[in-house]
């Protein structure tokens, strides 16, 4: 059996026309950047995060670059994050000339630690070293405990922006991703719970002041043509990419509870596999996980990757080089053990395929091959063992 980490296939035939229909009637138009379609997806984005106003820009990425260059973030600014995430949290601090200061996750949600983050801004502000701002990342599709970390961003008059490029419709305490802290930022990758048929981002704040700058920091820093207030870049989301994801947020609730259903399965299946060394995802209660990754954690993870992709199972590594041992950051002078459990997490953990239209079938396979592999009835589980 095949089991893909991912198939777009099934999701794109169910809305094709849809999909086709609409992207005809842009190429129609000759509108084909910031155009009407753009508009209502920021309207209808932030009517779902329940915020007052979103802003699209041409990449999940590009959110968050633009959400500091919001707050005015720049060089030797710090910017306190998690090292355990995808490379462009830092990287957008870092391309503007900050500091990423990275603390240490949570072990059951791999989100930011909150007695740790108020550690770092405690001894941020006993040095004297400025913190501008916390990037607040909801990894995997769950959200951060967003009270404590507000709460500690405030103690210490630090704005915090959400990461929530996993994250769209997920929730803590009723409230949604996006609308809990001072700006989110969203990614419309094509993997993303909501994907376009190419790159695309969002922000959603409620401050009309930070609306109206990130509207002019996405066209070069301009309100009007050839007049510029700041110093911008060109981000600008596509006409037709915001007309597929119109047609697609119709459909993401529905998809979102097909990928909590097939957690609830491989939860179900695990446990009746008696697997009890498989660390399954925990859920806090005061969260809606929307599952962009099911993410298990494993002894012996690298042997079994290579059992399963030989079994025609798909899987991935999110993320096998935690930030702070990235090269390119060797300069903060943090070396392996300075954030141990992201670097347990990077070797541990495993994600395994989510996506709504994934079958009991195909779950029960997968299962049953872990099951194998740690049984030792395989060749590669003895071998790894």
């Amino acid at each position: 059996m095949r089991v893909p980490l991912l198939d777009l296939g099934p999701q794109y035939r169910d809305i094709r026309k849809e999909v086709l229909d609409v992207v005809k009637k842009v190429c129609d138009s000759g509108r084909y950047v910031l155009g009407e379609n753009v508009a209502a997806l920021e309207e209808e984005i932030a009517a779902y995060c329940g915020t007052r106003y979103a802003v699209g820009v041409a990449s999940g990425t590009d959110a968050l670059l633009l959400a500091l260059m919001a707050l005015d973030v720049g060089h030797g600014d710090r910017v306190v994050t998690t090292p355990y995430t995808f490379f462009a949290t830092a990287g957008s601090i870092a391309r503007l000339g900050a500091v990423p200061e990275f603390v240490d996750i949570d072990p059951l949600t791999y989100n930011i630690d909150p007695g740790k983050l108020e550690e770092r801004l405690a001894a941020c502000a006993a040095s004297g070293a400025g913190v501008k701002a916390v990037f607040a990342v909801h990894l995997f599709g769950q959200c951060a405990d967003m009270s404590s970390i507000n709460a500690a961003a405030r103690r210490y008059g630090v704005k915090v922006i959400e990461d929530a490029a996993q994250a769209i419709g997920a929730e803590y305490r009723s409230k949604r991703a996006g609308s809990l802290a001072t700006m989110g930022c969203f990614s419309f990758y094509p993997t993303k719970n909501l994907g376009g048929i190419g790159d695309g981002g969002m922000i959603t704040t409620d401050s009309k002041r930070l609306a109206d700058k990130l509207r002019m920091l996405r066209v070069h820093g301009s309100h009007h043509r050839y007049y510029h207030r700041y110093v911008g870049v060109n981000s600008r989301l596509d006409e037709i990419q915001a007309a597929v994801l119109r047609v697609k947020l119709k459909y993401l609730d529905r998809w979102m509870e097909g990928r909590i259903a097939n957690a609830a399965r491989y939860r179900e299946l695990f446990t009746k596999a008696g697997l009890e060394g498989v660390g399954l995802p925990v859920e806090s209660h005061r969260c809606r996980h929307v599952f962009n990754q099911y993410v298990v954690r494993l002894k012996k993870r690298d042997a079994l990757r290579a059992y399963l992709a030989g079994k025609g199972v798909g899987s991935e590594v999110y993320y096998p080089v935690p930030l702070h041992l990235q090269e390119c950051f060797k300069g903060l002078g943090l070396g392996r053990g300075s954030m141990p459990v992201s670097e347990k997490a990077a070797r541990e953990t495993l994600a395994l395929p989510i996506y709504p239209e994934l079958k009991a079938g195909q779950q029960r396979y997968v299962v049953e091959q872990i099951a194998r592999f740690y049984s030792g009835r395989s060749p590669a589980g003895r071998k790894s063992s």
